[in-house]
């Protein structure tokens, strides 16, 4: 048996740090994805070892069965629709499995992700032998949600073949998930994601679930449909950034200045909600087109700081050319997001 699931990567328009503490963000999906491709051993296939490949690093990962099962007690295996987070101990479990792999130091940064993967495929599906092959078009690290698009396809992969949703897995070609089920995956998704970053908003893996654009506020979302089609080039500066570091050093700056920093996070939110005014409401003419296109372009620059030599370099250029850039992710290098066209 196999099954291949697919989730977008994401862009954050406004909010993308005070999101995390309770501000509204404005979100879009990408036409970038992440596959993931789920096969079961058969008795036929005399595999006993649960195996993880990452195309894009040419990395592959097994686990003996019996590893697992000794590593996690055998209650870890959940009811797939009861999401759940991932205890200290069994924390500890998986950091032991994954320290026995010898992960390459270069490639030290994939750590969290395969421990996201192990509790996801633990608790979904227990203990079956199985490999997992995972591709994706999205630069790691770079602020466009290849974690959160990793764990939302992982989620959906490992859930199709459960009585917790509802599939025609006969079905040729790509389906979708009803609300409920989708619901499911985004909140086993958001397990996955805390994992890798500690505390995060949800946003990313939530847009990356639903698509589209969506404004988002402490776990609640609004769908939308915008009537301004927003035309964005990303360019990748291939500047590394830490997404955990960076929201924990926004936590740290709040301790240390809560009043200025809440005043900060209101006039983000009021930024974030202001676009999504502009987003939805109706467009009768170009003049009306390009005069929101100019209303979001300056939106977007007052939400966004913009750090970093060679940043600063790719955002000169772009600038010069006439688009309005900033930084998708949390800042601190990543993919550059340019906002118009130059006339």
């Amino acid at each position: 048996m196999e099954v291949k699931s697919r989730a977008p990567g994401k862009i954050i328009l406004t909010g993308e740090h005070a999101v995390v503490h309770g501000s509204t963000a404005v979100a879009s999906s990408i036409d970038l994805y992440t596959y993931v491709s789920l096969h079961f051993s058969t008795p036929s296939d005399n595999e006993d070892s649960l195996k993880l490949k990452l195309q894009e690093t040419a990395l592959e990962f097994s686990w003996p069965i019996t590893r697992i099962r000794a590593a996690f007690p055998e209650s870890t295996a959940q009811l797939s629709s009861t999401p759940n987070s991932c205890s200290v101990e069994n924390a500890k479990a998986i950091a032991a499995l994954v320290e026995e792999l010898n992960i390459p130091e270069a490639k030290l940064g994939l750590a969290s992700g395969v421990s996201a993967f192990l509790w996801l495929y633990s608790s979904i599906q227990g203990f079956k032998p199985a490999t997992v092959v995972v591709t994706s078009e999205l630069p790691l690290g770079s602020g466009l949600g290849s974690s959160a698009s990793f764990c939302v396809a992982l989620a959906a992969a490992l859930l199709a073949y459960t009585d917790s949703v509802s599939l025609d897995l006969k079905h040729q070609g790509w389906l979708s998930f009803g609300e409920k089920d989708l619901e499911l995956v985004n909140k086993w998704a958001f397990e996955g994601e805390k994992i890798i970053h500690g505390k995060p908003s949800g946003i990313d893996n939530t847009v990356s679930a639903y698509g589209n654009i969506i404004s988002f506020k402490s776990g609640n979302l609004t769908h939308m449909k915008s009537s301004v089609p927003l035309k964005m080039l990303i360019t990748n500066t291939k500047v590394g950034r830490n997404t955990k570091a960076l929201v924990a050093g926004v936590g740290e700056r709040m301790l240390r200045h809560p009043d200025i920093m809440a005043f900060v996070f209101s006039a983000v939110d009021s930024i974030s909600n202001e676009l999504t005014s502009i987003l939805k409401s109706p467009t009768p003419d170009e003049l009306s087109v390009t005069e929101k296109e100019e209303k979001i372009e300056e939106l977007m620059e007052m939400n966004q700081v913009l750090s970093g030599t060679v940043v600063d370099k790719v955002v000169a250029e772009l600038e010069s050319c006439g688009f309005q850039c900033f930084i998708a992710g949390i800042g601190g290098g990543g993919v550059e997001i340019s906002f118009g066209v130059s006339s």
